[in-house]
């Protein structure tokens, strides 16, 4: 992971900002989160998270998570941000995926971008390299930080609730 800083710091918060405002579709009851994939300063997908084909009667965000099997590994109703702008690139610009930069954001009740976290979904983070997305940049407390997109993966196995 590296931090990013000056001209290139600039032009990925332009990036997330951009990912906020797409966040502001999301309908999930949990977070709010946006994505943007950038290739050759070109936005070939985007996503939101929200249930999946918008379809409200999907939705199970009062659902104890612990009910679940523990098979079951994504235990959230909604389609992620990142799935849905992964699906978007992948139809709209196929060609261009490979080697694509993806920027991910939370936004407060206010639509403005938060720290996303420490890389922890392995089922994004999976499709991403299956994808041949190359980096993942996240805002956190203060900086924006952009990790190789293997690297994110692996974090993200490694990854561990404090509670």
């Amino acid at each position: 992971m590296k931090y990013l800083t000056w001209s290139e710091e600039q032009e990925a918060l332009a990036y997330i900002n951009q990912a906020a405002e797409i966040a502001l579709q999301a309908t999930c009851q949990r977070a709010h989160c946006g994505c943007v994939i950038v290739e050759n300063d070109e936005i070939i997908g985007t996503g939101f998270n929200s249930p999946p084909g918008e379809k409200e009667n999907q939705r199970r965000c009062g659902n104890d998570k612990n009910e679940y099997n523990k098979k079951v590994t994504d235990k959230t109703c909604c389609v992620h941000a990142e799935q849905r702008a992964i699906m978007n690139a992948l139809i709209d610009a196929p060609d261009k995926i490979i080697g694509s930069r993806l920027y991910f954001v939370r936004i407060d009740e206010n639509g403005k971008p938060i720290h996303a976290g420490k890389p922890y979904c392995t089922i994004c983070s999976k499709m991403a390299l299956d994808a041949g997305i190359y980096e993942f940049i996240l805002r956190d407390e203060k900086w924006v930080c952009v990790y190789d997109t293997d690297e994110y993966n692996t974090l993200s196995f490694e990854y561990k609730e404090i509670i």
